[in-house]
């Protein structure tokens, strides 16, 4: 049995259990919490430089970072799901569009987050306009894109990215009307059973979101 190690509310434990729920493998989530000290205790040796989440654990083989995850899914327990897609150039593209949502959404979205944690009663105004002013030029940009993308598709590793990016950079700066289609795309995202397996999994621990969390998802 694969074993992840990671948080119901954090976006990139959804984004490497998004690909585990949709390839349909088996595998047992391990929580890190409080209340699961020694999970922690194993993320500081095998979670990376600075011991961080999720972590998959397969046989003798241990991985972090979730987009090395979820390859790992594609070539050896999940290779007909069409999480990475088998035509190189469109394999390349998928790639480039996960970093995408993870720098150009995920990132940002992260800084607002962060300095709601640095400073819960006083955030600096100007580095989270800053931020937000960043995620609607990924909007802008995203909107272009998804004129070309088959938004009706099999979920692959751009959808596992983009389901928790823009679930949680909209509580940060609402996608708003000028974006019809990322609108339209984080609604489906969310409706996909994949993804609304995750939400439901984290929507106790939605108090935690230092910004505030909206009550419309």
């Amino acid at each position: 049995m694969l074993a992840l190690y990671g948080h119901p509310f954090s976006s990139y434990t959804w984004k490497a259990q998004i690909a585990f729920h949709a390839g349909g493998v088996d595998h047992e989530f391990r929580e890190v919490g409080p209340e699961h000290a020694e999970n922690g205790e194993f993320l500081v040796t095998h979670g990376g430089p600075w011991g961080k989440f999720p972590v998959l654990v397969d046989g003798e083989t241990i991985l972090f970072e979730s987009t090395v995850i979820i390859e790992h899914l594609a070539l050896h327990h999940a290779p007909g799901a069409g999480l990475i897609p088998a035509d190189p150039a469109a394999a390349l593209a998928t790639r480039m569009l996960d970093r995408v949502f993870d720098n150009y959404v995920m990132a940002p979205m992260q800084a607002v987050v962060d300095e709601h944690l640095r400073s819960p009663a006083d955030p600096d105004a100007a580095r989270c306009a800053e931020a937000r002013g960043r995620l609607e030029r990924s909007y802008a940009w995203l909107e272009a894109w998804l004129a070309g993308w088959d938004r009706s598709g099999p979920t692959t590793l751009v959808e596992c990215a983009a389901a928790p990016a823009l679930f949680y950079a909209h509580w940060v700066e609402p996608i708003g009307p000028d974006f019809p289609l990322l609108r339209a795309w984080r609604k489906q995202l969310n409706h996909r059973p994949e993804v609304a397996r995750c939400i439901a999994a984290a929507r106790p621990f939605r108090g935690n979101f230092p910004p505030g969390a909206p009550e419309e998802d």
